[in-house]
């Protein structure tokens, strides 16, 4: 029953968030919209509405390791694993800012999908053959140094566990030499497990962020694939509770 009318409560005060901050990130779009290319002050004000989201349970608890690793100058691209919808509020709050690649499905939900678009991140088709070449779109903000951020499984995972690879942030990085950053998070899966309806009110979510990756240093982009599903395994048994 608590877990219910906890999840009655964080629904609920999502839909406002989600309603508040479209307005809001709407009204600063259309203020910075001709001077802001890559549309960071709307990505910015989104990252204040994930900060509240993570505020739904006073005892949802984070933590984070390897920030310092990020080396800014470096065009970089993040890989994480995906383990539920608050994985998005989770990570922003990092600090620096992404460009998301999201699957084009969230588009027609209403409001998320315009806040998806106003903040100017990418959706892509993962199905469709044109999927691959619309990464290019990345490019030019990524030699900006705009970090990007690609959840390689391409979906949610429904079991807790680490899902095959989508090839495309690999084939991106070794294309034009961008380094590839992977982060381990957990926590997401516990507290609002893919399609479940009860969330969980007590959990610690963690991140932790790994060693960038030249692409120059593997033979090909499956082998740098494999490695780094590999690493992320390895690093996500080792972040799991015992």
């Amino acid at each position: 029953m608590m877990r219910r009318l906890f999840s009655i409560w964080v629904f609920s005060y999502f839909t406002l968030l989600f309603l508040v901050f479209f307005v809001i990130i709407l009204a600063v779009f259309i203020i910075t919209f001709p001077f802001d290319k890559y549309r960071k002050a709307p990505n910015f004000t989104l990252s204040l509405m994930a900060r509240c989201m993570m505020k739904a349970s006073p005892a949802w608890k984070m933590e984070f390791e390897g920030t310092e690793k990020y080396d800014p100058s470096e065009p970089t691209i993040f890989v994480s694993n995906h383990q539920s919808f608050l994985d998005m509020a989770f990570i922003y709050h990092l600090p620096w800012k992404m460009k998301w690649v999201s699957k084009k499905s969230l588009t027609y939900i209403p409001v998320m999908g315009w806040l998806v678009w106003l903040t100017g991140h990418l959706t892509i088709n993962r199905s469709s053959k044109t999927a691959l070449k619309k990464l290019d779109n990345l490019v030019e903000p990524l030699k900006d140094l705009i970090p990007v951020m690609i959840f390689p499984e391409g979906t949610r995972t429904m079991d807790g566990e680490l899902k095959p690879f989508k090839n495309g942030p690999f084939l991106l990085a070794k294309e034009y030499g961008f380094k590839l950053q992977p982060m381990v998070i957990d926590g997401g899966f516990e507290a609002m497990p893919s399609g479940s309806k009860h969330l969980k009110p007590n959990v610690r979510f963690k991140l932790r962020v790994l060693d960038a990756l030249d692409p120059s240093d593997f033979e090909d982009m499956r082998e740098l694939k494999d490695h780094i599903r590999l690493l992320m395994q390895q690093q996500l048994t080792e972040l799991k509770p015992t």
